[in-house]
């Protein structure tokens, strides 16, 4: 059947469409969500990074000589063979559409790296969710929190591809030390956030408000449903929730629309060297740096860093009660195996050479709440729990270095 019959018979098949869009206040608002749509392009701007694996590689070329238009029929249609898939409420409005428009008009070069991204990450996101039986739309949800880049970070500190805050990944067993940040474990985080969205489903029973939850907490989501009389449904009680949120479902909307049928626009993926399914990960006994990957296995060094995002300098640290792994291509971890011995011995090597020059390795400590006494500034407080001052701005959500006397700021002190 071709496109236009099939739009015909979509607008056939919804023949309260026009009338919707006539009622719905949402059609009608005079009021661009600007805010909502500075937030779209901050997340976008996540793949602007240099620690994408596409960044040394080609990016593929939008050819929109057959792609299908913008318009609100094609929209419709699609999105309601998308809402079929799916238990999530995929919805078609305005406020969908700016963002839609935003990602297949002014963002097809973005989209087009999130696609590549998507080619490894997804396969091991539909892994977790179908182990726990949960919508396998739900990848499309990292697209939103971190634009598919493992080592993205937002301006208040949430890390990795499914945006951990410090004090939520320490509740999900996700550990940071100096050397290693399991919010950017592409493994460990998607667990964690099949974890939380899970125990969020228990208590909402809709999955559109499990991503509200998801965004603003729990709380928030409650005071919504309160506010609105009962309601439970997300756009009953979207006028409610905060700014960030009433753009967060719509953003996961527009996101899933635009990967799903990314294509049919003439969108393609960037080239991608690596695929989950060509991966394997091996256990590491004893430190090693990835140095002796590239040289002792020809691993190529982008592609390491790109499979390995939790390790900050580079280092797979050995510290006690604590297990890590690392994902290297199927070759090169059978390699590893038949020849860890030999790579250990290099890496002892290598750590003995340069030991002067290693950073001390510290813990965090449990959280500590600083009241502010008079006189105090935040590097008097960071220098007092062995912490810098960004870390402090970062925990509490602080855009400036200015503090008063009697706020209370939280604190993760160190210790060696």
């Amino acid at each position: 059947m071709s496109l236009n019959k099939l739009l015909i018979v979509s607008i056939l098949a919804f023949p309260s469409f026009a009338q919707s869009m006539a009622n719905d206040s949402l059609w009608n608002s005079k009021t661009l969500d600007s805010t909502a749509l500075f937030e779209l392009d901050e997340r976008l701007s996540r793949m602007d990074s240099e620690h994408l694996l596409f960044t040394q590689h080609s990016l593929a070329q939008v050819d929109t000589t057959n792609s299908l238009s913008l318009s609100d029929s094609v929209f419709q249609y699609y999105m309601a063979d998308l809402d079929a898939r799916t238990p999530f409420e995929m919805t078609y409005n305005p406020v969908v559409k700016r963002y839609l428009e935003r990602y297949l008009k002014f963002g097809t070069s973005r989209l087009s790296r999130m696609m590549a991204h998507g080619q490894y990450f997804f396969p091991m996101f539909e892994e977790h969710l179908d182990k726990y039986n949960m919508p396998l739309e739900i990848k499309y949800l990292a697209v939103v929190e971190s634009a598919l880049n493992p080592k993205a970070r937002s301006y208040v500190g949430a890390t990795g591809l499914w945006q951990f805050m410090y004090g939520t990944g320490k509740i999900y067993d996700l550990k940071v030390n100096s050397y290693v940040d399991d919010r950017n474990d592409p493994l460990k985080s998607t667990e964690a956030a099949c974890q939380y969205m899970l125990k969020m489903y228990d208590v909402f029973k809709d999955w559109n408000l499990v991503l509200a939850a998801y965004n603003s907490g729990p709380g928030n989501v409650r005071k919504a449903i309160r506010r609105s009389g009962g309601k439970t449904s997300y756009w009953e009680i979207r006028p409610f929730l905060p700014r960030e949120t009433s753009a967060y479902v719509p953003l996961f909307i527009a996101a899933s629309y635009a990967m799903e049928y990314g294509h049919l626009y003439g969108i393609g993926p960037a080239d991608i060297p690596v695929y989950y399914m060509e991966t394997d990960t091996v256990r590491i006994a004893e430190q090693i740096h990835f140095k002796q990957i590239v040289d002792e296995l020809g691993v190529d060094e982008a592609v390491l860093e790109f499979l390995n995002p939790q390790y900050k300098y580079k280092i797979v640290p050995v510290v006690k009660n604590q297990s890590y792994h690392l994902s290297l291509p199927k070759t090169a971890a059978e390699q590893f195996r038949l020849e860890k011995d030999s790579i250990y011995q290099i890496a002892t090597a290598y750590f003995d050479a340069r030991a002067s020059n290693m950073p001390n390795f510290t813990q965090m400590n449990e959280r500590t709440v600083h009241k502010v006494k008079s006189g105090e500034t935040l590097g008097h407080i960071a220098g007092k729990y062995g912490v810098r001052v960004s870390e402090i701005k970062r925990w509490n959500g602080l855009r400036t270095d200015m503090i008063q006397i009697g706020q209370r700021i939280v604190v993760y002190p160190r210790k060696l």
